[in-house]
């Protein structure tokens, strides 16, 4: 018997096909969602079929489901799918993000290609709408999550402007959802991952051999951070955590959750700082 289902956004390549296999190995029943079908799709390759067969293989199912983030529809129909073929939904992972290739260009914004703002539209205007649809399934019965990935570049200059409002805005969206959440019993919570081995670090790693060797103790697998959602999941306290932004690294120590190979990586929060904590602002 399946431990749950979970919906991961953008999970063809990198953090999502990451946290997607993870969850896959936790039990779950994972749809995997994103645009890429073929592997020409992306110079970085991989497909939601690869990923979902990933799942499978790693004791759970996974469920390819084709979707463009940036069309509200394909998004409602994403989880009316879930709805009708599986009655319910316990996690909701939301990491769908128009990343550019143009991310680490050099040079103040107006220099660089407008294109960069699309973060804001599937990135952070995209999680509302898949949070929006998931919701009423969500809230359904108590013990579900939302999960949202974000990034130190919240509170701290990261890849310019747009980025950050991306990431900012990821976090202050998780704790508010948080609020009109809880008395569901349903918690969001918000991940800062660390520095991920995916496909596209590896490129930028094998460009410049060895500058960046200081920063493998902050390294992690995209697994990591599907392993720390689990355990969050599986948390009697789980609610405890509704309305912060984690830092996937201190959460892992505090559950004893390793990454895939062994490893247990350092936080950022001495390079970096922390998250902003919002639950200073509720007001009863």
């Amino acid at each position: 018997m399946t431990k749950g289902v979970a919906v991961v956004t953008g999970a063809s390549r990198g953090a999502g096909q990451g946290i997607a296999r993870a969850l896959g190995a936790a039990g779950y029943t994972v749809y995997v969602t994103g645009r890429s079908q073929t592997a020409d799709a992306s110079p970085l390759g991989g497909t939601i079929h690869e990923t979902a067969a990933e799942v499978t293989a790693a004791g759970g199912r996974g469920v390819a489901f084709a979707c463009d983030h940036g069309d509200d529809e394909a998004v409602r129909n994403l989880f009316a799918t879930v709805e009708r073929d599986e009655g319910r939904l316990d996690i909701l992972v939301n990491n769908a993000a128009a990343v550019s290739n143009d991310l680490i260009q050099r040079g103040p914004f107006w220099t660089r290609p407008v294109r960069m703002a699309d973060i804001i539209t599937v990135g952070l205007r995209s999680s509302y709408i898949a949070a929006h649809a998931a919701a009423p399934l969500l809230v359904a019965k108590p013990g579900g999550l939302m999960i949202f990935t974000s990034a130190p570049g919240a509170v701290n200059y990261a890849h310019g402007p747009a980025y950050g409002a991306q990431k900012a805005g990821t976090d202050k969206m998780s704790a508010d959802m948080a609020v009109e959440l809880r008395p569901f019993g349903v918690a969001s919570v918000c991940i800062w991952m660390g520095l991920l081995k995916t496909a596209r670090s590896a490129a930028s790693m094998a460009e410049k051999p060895g500058q960046f060797d200081f920063l493998l103790p902050y390294m992690e697998t995209p697994d990591f951070t599907g392993r720390v959602i689990a355990a969050i999941h599986s948390d009697p306290d789980m609610m405890a955590l509704s309305g912060r932004t984690v830092i996937g690294a201190e959460q892992a120590k505090e559950y004893g959750v390793l990454d895939i190979d062994g490893n247990s990586p350092d936080s950022l929060r001495p390079v970096v700082g922390g998250p902003f904590k919002y639950d200073d602002l509720i007001i009863d």
